[in-house]
């Protein structure tokens, strides 16, 4: 893992693959550590330089009050364009998982020319907050015990590594996994401040973030091949906002992960990686 610095801020990023491969370009959602090493490693043997990144106001990247970003949506879409041209390798396939995902959509259509391909997994075409009428919300039962659970000590790594084990199984992922990821995550937050950590742990730089204006309807005008990850059981972005993002990018091809919630089980990495690999 490393910083390099683009856009006027620092990006914490790691490389798996050799340097002269075709560049695979992973957003975080938020933090780099939403891509499974056993994916990046995947694409690596694939013949690729798979680049996972922190997104500002997470991991090694450059963070500051993530209770109140001082950037946008946009902002982060041209992080990722300007990583390209850092890194080299481009246009890159760029890939985005969650939040991440929000990103990548916006990145692919300011910065058509950085891009070659795109990959969107466990995300929706709308900011966050109240989805159209047409996609299904965030699952009710699911949210209201999400909402539920205890605030942890953020203080203490062992205690927000249940936190978000209990957290997964409300949502339908492996709890041992997602908290063997949120320690890791607490490794590299910097700081133990609520607003540092849950932007870290849950993303919630996004609830404070602008991100208007609206691009679903700009989506068809996306030309680069188009792969959309969703798992079957995922209760956070429901299965109607893969499928309706498979629908509205010309050409684009949903892959069902059967077995799948909200993360990539390890199940899936070599499903997910071959499709990824296919598309460039």
């Amino acid at each position: 893992m490393t910083t390099v610095h683009a856009n006027g801020v620092a990006l914490g990023v790691e490389s798996f693959g050799a340097d002269g491969a075709p560049l695979v370009l992973l957003a975080g959602g938020t933090t780099m550590l939403s891509w499974p090493d056993a994916l990046c490693e995947r694409l690596a043997a694939g013949g690729r330089r798979a680049v996972r990144y922190d997104l500002r106001d997470s991991g090694e990247s450059t963070t500051t009050d993530p209770g109140a970003p001082a950037y946008t949506l946009r902002d982060l879409a041209a992080d990722a364009a300007a990583l390209v041209d850092v890194l080299g390798g481009g246009p890159a396939h760029l890939a985005g998982i969650g939040v991440g995902g929000m990103v990548a959509q916006v990145a692919a259509l300011d910065h058509p020319g950085a891009f070659s391909a795109l990959t969107l997994a466990g995300t929706r075409a709308v900011a966050p907050g109240p989805p159209d009428d047409d996609l299904p919300d965030h699952d009710r039962a699911a949210t209201a015990r999400l909402f539920a659970l205890p605030t942890p000590d953020w203080t203490d790594r062992e205690a927000v590594a249940e936190f978000a084990a209990a957290g997964a199984e409300i949502l339908g992922d492996d709890p041992a996994a997602a908290r063997a990821v949120a320690a890791r995550v607490w490794d590299r937050t910097p700081g133990t401040a609520p607003p540092v950590q849950t932007a870290n742990q849950m993303g919630m730089v996004f609830s404070a973030l602008d991100c208007a204006p609206r691009w679903r309807e700009r989506l068809p005008k996306i030309e680069v091949p188009a792969l959309v990850v969703h798992g079957r059981h995922d209760r956070f972005f429901p299965l109607g906002n893969g499928e309706a993002l498979a629908r509205e990018i010309p050409g684009a091809r949903l892959l069902v992960l059967e077995e799948a919630a909200t993360a990539i089980p390890d199940a899936a990495v070599g499903e997910v990686a071959a499709a990824m690999l296919a598309l460039g």
